[in-house]
């Protein structure tokens, strides 16, 4: 893949995070300048410096050439729950343009952009603004992380389902081993590989920071 990439999971804690770090570990181990965005993003803490959130941090600690902590995370709300909910708390507004200013100066920066989402794919930015919207916006292929725990099978095949519903390109998936004792980890992993119409890209093993296998395809 040539592109720059949006990730996405299955659900809240599917391991977005470590994966997108991951990637930019991978990218950047290949020579290629990377940078991180987590254009939205909620729970944040109060700091001297201003609302921050530990996603956005990670990412920009993991980037090559390293953002502003604005350019990396345009749409920072304090409270823990969905960021259109959040947004409306404080009377704002999620909206694609100071997104789109922020990616095109991540992108003039850096070889290749990985944008962290929010939530699953389905989870909205505002009323009229999805997830699907951004990525089609901004021109991004989707990696969907699937979090390996009861039900993951369920989550992920809907994820993909959507992604494609939406008109937006599934690059492909990554396996995140979230749950150390999960069943059946081996069938689950070949029941997505079967159904799933994009590649396995890897695994991260669990409290892992680095892939422990890629296919020939990732990025």
């Amino acid at each position: 893949m040539g592109r720059d990439l949006f990730v996405t999971g299955t659900d809240t804690g599917a391991g977005k995070t470590h994966v997108a770090v991951a990637l930019l570990g991978a990218l950047r181990a290949r020579g290629q300048r990377a940078s991180g965005m987590k254009p939205v993003a909620s729970g944040c803490m109060r700091t001297a410096e201003g609302l921050r959130n530990e996603d956005a941090l990670a990412l920009i600690a993991a980037s090559d050439p390293a953002p502003a902590y604005a350019t990396c995370n345009p749409y920072a709300f304090e409270p823990p729950i969905a960021p259109h909910l959040a947004a409306h708390a404080v009377a704002r507004r999620i909206e694609l343009a100071p997104i789109r200013t922020a990616f095109e100066q991540l992108r003039a920066r850096a070889g290749r952009v990985v944008v962290e989402g929010v939530g699953g794919w389905m989870a909205p930015l505002s009323d009229g603004l999805m997830q699907a919207d951004l990525v089609r916006d901004l021109d991004l292929d989707v990696v969907l992380v699937v979090g390996l725990r009861l039900g993951c099978l369920n989550h992920a095949l809907l994820s993909a389902r959507a992604i494609a519903g939406d008109g937006c390109r599934l690059a492909g998936w990554i396996a995140n081993h979230i749950d150390p004792a999960m069943a059946a980890v081996d069938d689950n992993i070949a029941t997505l590989r079967a159904r799933i119409d994009a590649p396995l890209l890897g695994q991260l093993a669990y409290g892992g920071t680095g892939f422990v296998a890629i296919d020939a395809a990732a990025p």
